[in-house]
């Protein structure tokens, strides 16, 4: 059983290696929301699907790679309402705080929003707005 985990822990490692690779080969500069998982998982009751999800030692891995080649890891603030606010023009919805709302349409100018993808739009935008500052 013990040479099982190591094999999945292993094959881990060389997919968080690969993938941290090849982000930091194609971007100058990354932004990652700056997430506490262990808190996530005690607080959302994920349990085991969040603490065991690789996430510290993907960052770890992208960090160092990034600062190999002179490039920018930058952490957006956890508490920045990346999936609540409107990444066009900047409308801050409070009803979208609730996470089974997975697509919202802005009430102040109509634009449709996959949770996930405006999230990532405004934590791209905030996190170059940090390294401009």
């Amino acid at each position: 059983m013990a040479k099982l985990h190591e094999k999945v822990s292993n094959q881990r490692k060389d997919f968080l290696h690969k993938q941290s690779r090849q982000i930091a080969n194609a971007y100058d500069c990354v932004c990652i929301e700056d997430l506490d998982m262990k808190a996530m998982s005690r607080s959302l009751n994920f349990g085991k699907s969040v603490s065991d999800n690789g996430w510290g030692m993907f960052t770890t891995f992208l960090r160092y790679k990034l600062e190999e080649q002179g490039k920018k890891l930058v952490r957006v603030d956890k508490f920045f309402a990346s999936s609540q606010t409107c990444s066009v023009c900047g409308y801050k919805n409070v009803k979208t705080k609730n996470l089974a709302i997975r697509e919202w349409d802005c009430p102040q100018c109509g634009t449709h929003h996959d949770r996930d993808v405006n999230a990532a739009v405004n934590i791209r935008n905030e996190g170059m707005q940090l390294v401009n500052a």
